[in-house]
């Protein structure tokens, strides 16, 4: 179980464990809370008081500080599992939905001919349309695109990222995610 880790702006920084999480509250750099309470940490007794001390967190928390990232800087790291969950398992020659194992990330401009990796010139296809269509591109092998490759928003990333998200996380990053966005479909 992860925790949204978001700036004092708002925005979102990481996934981090409970134990980091634990250690933000402990340091009393919890600006806010949203979301529900995930966990209850128990410690040692006071000594005057008797009263056991306890730390509980919630999905999301929002930290004090600087933000560690600049949103308009943000170029989201492409990796397979990201872009099969941006275009949704589906390939985008045949249409087909397809389980991870049996898809590949399909380069719109080969490599072979200089095409770059980067999320506007990678789709998802499965292994036969990425076997027939080679190295050419999907002109020349007349397999045209059924959908357009784009790069994912800050937003999208954080729920590209993370494949258990809790309810309350998602409503959130759900709410600033670009209406145009497959991941809301």
């Amino acid at each position: 179980m992860k925790v949204l880790k978001l700036s004092a702006q708002g925005l979102p920084q990481s996934w981090i464990s409970l134990e980091q999480a634990v250690l933000h509250y402990a340091a009393d750099e919890v600006r806010r809370e949203s979301g529900g309470q995930i966990a209850l940490f128990r410690g040692g007794h006071n000594a005057c008081t008797g009263m056991q001390s306890q730390i509980a967190v919630n999905s999301i928390i929002g930290t004090k500080g600087v933000p560690a990232i600049n949103p308009f800087e943000l170029r989201p790291a492409l990796t397979n599992s990201k872009l099969f969950v941006r275009d949704r398992n589906m390939c985008a020659y045949c249409g087909g939905h397809f389980h991870e194992s049996e898809l590949t990330r399909e380069h719109i401009i080969p490599q072979a001919r200089k095409g770059a990796d980067h999320w506007m010139n990678v789709v998802t296809a499965c292994r036969p349309c990425n076997h027939r269509k080679g190295p050419r591109t999907p002109e020349q092998a007349h397999m045209p695109l059924l959908y357009a490759p784009y790069v994912p928003s800050l937003w999208e990333d954080f729920i590209l990222r993370n494949r258990r998200i809790l309810a309350d996380q998602m409503e959130f990053l759900k709410a600033h995610v670009p209406r145009s966005s497959r991941l809301l479909n």
